[in-house]
């Protein structure tokens, strides 16, 4: 990324078929005309992706022709046995995974198999022109043809699985719901300014995380948290000028890729220690390990999404026993929960986290869960003025 200011340390091509490459642009209909916008774009691998997704074209049309059913593969991601994990790198594809077969001549999977190849039109005509959009632009092309926003999320996904190609560089963007305040400043897209200080209610997240430049930090370590609930609270007790420069980031819950992706780039970029906070629940410990280690769906594209050097800053379970947090603000857990618990500590990454197993096993032991806002029964001020900080200061994290 250009134009980066560090804080201290550096941190299909056939020519038979070329008839149809012209409709693919040609076609480029009215109604994701309105709903693009152009951006800056290095050139480098455009017309690589362009030929890929030609060649996908030209084995479906050479099937056909010869009588042969169609059919496109990628990579199976349903099950943590086709997935492998790296301390450094976090979760991959195993080598000669499983593949997914959708198939032309399949009752099954015809229509998949259309919506894939309507999908791959699209995003050839978008890499073609020069142009992004998100994937809701595209799903209120034709509500009624995709079916859902889900449908059409999960054939997005498969294609960038098939081709192993970055959905943004397939130029089909994720719509942001992460928030971002503190020592953070950057040039957008669009070359606006954006000061993340100077907001008492967060930034968005920009849709198109990969055309941040400029960006200049002096935090001192990035706070991760699960809730937005929990985000406003300590930006309305000022914890950014409470514990030194700093960055807090919110997924709102379960985060979405360019909220991941930006923790991604100011890792690689600056170094910046990394604190996550979520509940002391199954599902907290889920959120967190997805932004350390991705995602299983989405493993196939873990080295732009995970950072396996974030830390385990709290809710730990030990501590709602330690801190002595009433039992009354304590909540019992669900047979979802105890099975999500379970599900966690049988994952490949678990091993090598011995003192995370320690935590779930406690936090299922005991039946209790806790939520961040627990805290607020010993005092209202306690999570800002006591626990981070001293949780910071004597690098209480896992």
């Amino acid at each position: 990324m250009d134009g980066i200011h560090q804080k201290s340390k550096p941190l299909l091509r056939f020519p038979s078929l070329e008839t149809l490459k012209n409709q693919l642009v040609n076609q480029y209909d009215s109604s994701i005309r309105h709903q693009v916008f152009r951006i800056p774009y290095q050139a480098g691998n455009r017309e690589e992706i362009l030929h890929q997704i030609e060649e996908v074209i030209l084995h479906v049309v050479k099937d056909t022709s010869l009588g042969t059913s169609p059919l496109l593969t990628y990579p199976c991601t349903s099950d943590w046995s086709d997935i492998s994990f790296d301390c450094n790198s976090g979760l991959a594809l195993r080598r000669n995974q499983r593949m997914t077969s959708v198939r032309f001549e399949s009752l099954q999977s015809v229509k998949k198999f259309g919506l894939m190849l309507k999908v791959l039109s699209i995003m050839y005509r978008l890499v073609k022109t020069n142009h992004f959009c998100t994937k809701r632009d595209i799903y209120y092309q034709d509500p009624s043809l995709f079916g859902s926003q889900h449908m059409l999320d999960g054939i997005v996904d498969n294609i960038s699985c098939m081709l192993e190609i970055p959905r943004w560089q397939l130029h089909v963007l994720a719509t942001s719901k992460g928030c971002i305040a503190g020592d953070l400043m950057f040039q957008d897209v669009d070359n606006n300014f954006i000061d993340c200080s100077q907001t008492q209610m967060g930034i968005q997240v920009p849709n198109h995380v990969k055309g941040l430049h400029n960006i200049v930090t002096n935090a001192s370590f990035i706070l991760v948290v699960e809730k937005d609930a929990t985000f406003q609270k300590l930006l309305q007790n000022k914890v950014c000028e409470k514990l030194n420069p700093c960055i807090i980031i919110t997924g709102k819950g379960f985060p979405d890729m360019n909220t991941r992706m930006l923790l991604k780039i100011l890792w690689d970029n600056f170094s910046i220690p990394i604190l996550v906070l979520v509940d002391a629940d199954p599902h907290g410990i889920e959120i967190m390990t997805v932004y350390k280690f991705g995602s299983k769906a989405l493993s196939f594209e873990s080295e732009h999404l995970a950072v396996p050097c974030i830390k385990w800053l709290g809710i730990l379970p030990s501590d709602i026993s330690r801190l002595g947090v009433p039992e009354k603000s304590l909540i019992a857990l669900s047979k979802a929960d105890k099975v999500k618990g379970e599900e966690i500590l049988s994952r490949p990454y678990i091993s090598q986290y011995p003192q995370w197993k320690t935590e779930i096993e406690q936090m299922l032991e005991s039946g209790k869960k806790a939520e961040i806002q627990a805290l607020d029964s010993i005092s209202d001020n306690f999570l800002t003025d006591v626990y981070l900080p001293s949780k910071i200061r004597c690098s209480g994290w896992l």
